[in-house]
């Protein structure tokens, strides 16, 4: 028993360590502050404690942990105490952004935020971001392409034309 209670907890370790930094980064896109990153982050992981999941392989494992993220960031932000609570100018400091562009993709609205991060910073193709997303592969490719427009106008400063790109229909 002893035995086995240290194997999981090697094992959680184990996919702790190799998805650290993924988890991080999804969180760190919706929540956009330091400190609901890390809170979301580690209720991500407690989620995975929690359950019996039992992975295919580490891709899965990888997956389950982007959306768990996902759904973790969504839920906090949808929540009245989010919504209500005021911004802290002390919890944007610690900047993590490496580049521009990555800056650009936290300020994209969700639906191309996710899609955007999941195929160029995870690698993820369109069909695998559909499966996760729970929506069809063409409506990924749609949300890639506009996403990279939105992106372009943005980064090259043109943030009133970029506003205007951003469709509103949640079929999209």
């Amino acid at each position: 028993m002893e035995q086995e209670k240290h194997g999981k907890q090697d094992k959680l370790a184990d996919i702790y360590l190799r998805n650290l930094d993924t988890v991080y980064r999804v969180c760190w896109l919706y929540m956009k502050n330091i400190a609901d990153t890390e809170d979301a982050v580690s209720d991500t992981f407690v989620r995975l404690m929690q359950t019996d999941m039992s992975f295919e392989d580490m891709e899965h494992e990888r997956a389950w942990l982007i959306v768990t993220a996902r759904n973790v960031c969504k839920d906090v932000l949808k929540s009245t105490k989010y919504k209500n609570e005021p911004l802290n100018e002390n919890m944007l400091t610690g900047e993590i952004v490496t580049d521009e562009t990555l800056s650009a993709v936290k300020n994209l609205p969700e639906k191309y935020r996710t899609a955007i991060y999941l195929h160029y910073y995870e690698g993820y193709s369109c069909g695998e971001i559909a499966k996760m997303l729970g929506t069809v592969k063409s409506t990924v490719v749609s949300r890639l392409a506009r996403g990279r427009k939105i992106l372009k106008k943005m980064i090259e400063g043109d943030l009133n034309e970029a506003g205007q790109g951003i469709v509103t229909n949640p079929a999209q």
